[in-house]
């Protein structure tokens, strides 16, 4: 499965963790280079999960929190602990 920006390849695995209709995939196979941490709202404060948003930078282009984590994900959502999930601009498939 891949990540995808204007064509461009964020991240690449076979080892996906799917919940909640998002796909999650290993921090080893995500591009972290050209991820930035966004700064937290307070509906991200407020997540269990403890989750940070990444905006994503490719080519001077900012897409701003298209990527994410969860930094403390309750037993619930243990599984996709050190992954990300991309959404918005960028396609998943």
């Amino acid at each position: 499965m891949k990540a995808t920006l204007n064509g461009v390849v964020i991240a690449q695995s076979d080892d996906i963790v799917e919940r909640d209709g998002y796909q999650y995939f290993p921090r080893a196979a995500v591009r972290t280079e050209w991820l930035e941490k966004a700064p937290k709202t307070e509906s991200d404060r407020a997540c269990p999960h403890g989750v940070q948003f990444y905006d994503v930078v490719l080519d001077g282009a900012r897409h701003a929190r298209a990527a994410w984590s969860y930094e403390a994900p309750r037993p619930a959502m243990k599984a996709v602990a050190e992954r990300f999930g991309f959404w918005e601009d960028v396609a998943v498939g």
